[in-house]
């Protein structure tokens, strides 16, 4: 009873890791399909921003202007759309807005709740001092920047300017002709307006032939596969951040380990107190066996956890299952081990080999089973695991004597008919000797020199094989008969 005792705590502490580790998988699964499910959401929200973009712009006769001029209203439109999709994508939320804002207002569109002026001309100086430049803007609205408002320009303008500014702080003396025109228009737009352009103007998404009517179309499909791809990107990182890894395989050895070696080194005191010992009567020696099968147990725990864990997550082995794998590889080794030594018999090391495999499969069935009656983590395992043990050591211990009488019957079945089979096979060894010795000298007949002797030999050679009797000549009348037919 102790030792069926000492088989459900270790077999219970087993498949509770098996349960830990199937959790453990579980929670990462969980979070692999709900970041996907948020990426599709996000994907879906990208797109939608660039549809109604697609949509602007399919209708030209509605946006403000002539054929020369509507790509500016159609650039606010991609600043609005384009930025709020390269941040849905990411899972954030939109910045940009035109909720609220007029179409002839003194913003085009707000950022986080400020204003925003975007002006797209051809050619920066024609953007920042032109008849309806930002120099422009800001006279009629000379308080727009100090509310908080900001102008946008194409990114290809402002990064030309960062250029030629950058160029004349560091090497004044590449600076072209047209640079230093475009310098002296920058500075006179900043004694004029009282703006910096570092600060006050931001660059846009996209460059001015990006917006313009004839590119639009391709601009906005370059978009869409540019989100694709990065959402693409995207879910390949939520697949690398939820697959089973190395560092979380070796947290699960070193719990797994702990857990093994604890309840070995339990397990191993408890044993000790049940002779009668109290603590501070362990010897040296019993503290040593006791270190020895807690070290025993903490190896186990280890290679247990990291096996269960790579079976469960590299191939289709379910975590109670593949702990049985495990303790059956334990016990077999032992038996082998006991084998080797000399302190087994080749009959008791294969009845042994299969009483482990039949206790880890009662032991992985209960688990299994509880886990689903009780679908509480951990917890079901445990309940089924026990259980199933209970039922199991009952049976064993009500079932012993009665097999033990059924295994004596049969063995006297057995050797009943042993003694049976026996005495026919000698038999039948002793009727094919007789017919070979029969066949021998039938055949000696047969060949021999007097020409009668070898006729008749032949006659009863070839009965004895089995040729029929009609086809057999066995007189010279026969033979006459046949031949001159």
């Amino acid at each position: 009873m102790e030792n069926g005792i000492k088989r459900t705590v270790k077999s219970t502490q087993e498949q509770a890791v098996a349960a830990w580790i199937t959790q453990l998988n579980q929670i990462r699964i969980n979070e692999l399909i709900e970041r996907l499910k948020k990426q599709n959401i996000n994907l879906e929200e990208a797109l939608k921003e660039l549809a109604e973009l697609k949509d602007f712009i399919s209708f030209p006769e509605h946006i403000l202007g002539s054929n020369k001029s509507k790509h500016g209203e159609i650039a606010e439109h991609i600043q609005v759309n384009f930025s709020n999709a390269r941040r849905l994508i990411e899972g954030l939320k939109s910045e940009y807005t035109f909720d609220g804002v007029g179409r002839t207002a003194p913003e085009d569109y707000l950022k986080n709740g400020l204003e925003i002026q975007s002006k797209f001309y051809n050619g920066l100086i024609n953007t920042l001092n032109g008849n309806h430049g930002i120099k422009c803007h800001i006279t009629t609205y000379p308080n727009f920047v100090n509310n908080g408002g900001s102008y946008e320009i194409p990114k290809d303008q402002y990064d030309e300017m960062i250029r030629i500014l950058s160029l004349r702080d560091q090497r004044p003396s590449a600076l072209t002709k047209s640079d230093w025109n475009i310098l002296r228009a920058v500075d006179s737009f900043e004694k004029e307006t009282g703006l910096n352009v570092r600060t006050d103007i931001k660059p846009a998404v996209v460059g001015y032939r990006d917006v313009q009517l004839g590119t639009a179309h391709n601009t906005i499909s370059s978009e869409e596969e540019s989100i694709r791809n990065r959402d693409s990107e995207l879910r390949k990182e939520v697949f690398d951040d939820t697959k089973p890894s190395f560092n979380q395989g070796v947290k699960v050895a070193i719990v797994s380990s702990a857990i093994e070696g604890g309840v070995a080194f339990c397990m191993a005191v408890a044993s000790k107190r049940k002779k009668g010992k109290k603590l501070c009567e362990f010897s040296s020696d019993d503290w040593k066996e006791i270190g020895v099968e807690s070290g025993e147990g903490i190896l186990k725990g280890a290679v247990r956890g990291g096996t269960v864990y790579a079976l469960t997550n590299f191939t289709a082995t379910p975590a109670n299952v593949a702990s049985a794998y495990v303790t059956a590889a334990f016990g077999v080794a032992a038996q082998v081990k006991a084998l080797e030594e000399g302190r087994v018999s080749p009959d008791d090391f294969i009845i042994n080999c299969e009483t482990v495999c039949l206790d880890v499969t009662v032991s992985a069935i209960a688990s299994l089973a509880g886990q689903m009656i009780i679908p509480i983590p951990v917890l079901g395992a445990i309940i089924g695991n026990v259980a199933g043990e209970f039922v199991y050591e009952l049976c064993k211990k009500y079932a012993y004597k009665k097999e033990q009488t059924i295994i004596a019957n049969y063995k006297r079945e057995i050797e009943q008919l042993n003694q049976q089979l026996d005495i026919q096979f000698l038999n039948a060894v002793i009727e094919i000797k007789e017919s070979l010795r029969q066949f021998a000298d039938l055949e000696k007949m047969a060949f021999d020199k007097n020409v009668n002797v070898a006729f008749t030999g032949s006659v009863e050679l070839a009965m004895t094989v089995g040729v029929e009797k009609t086809q057999v000549l066995q007189s010279i009348e026969d033979i006459d008969t046949f031949f001159m037919s």
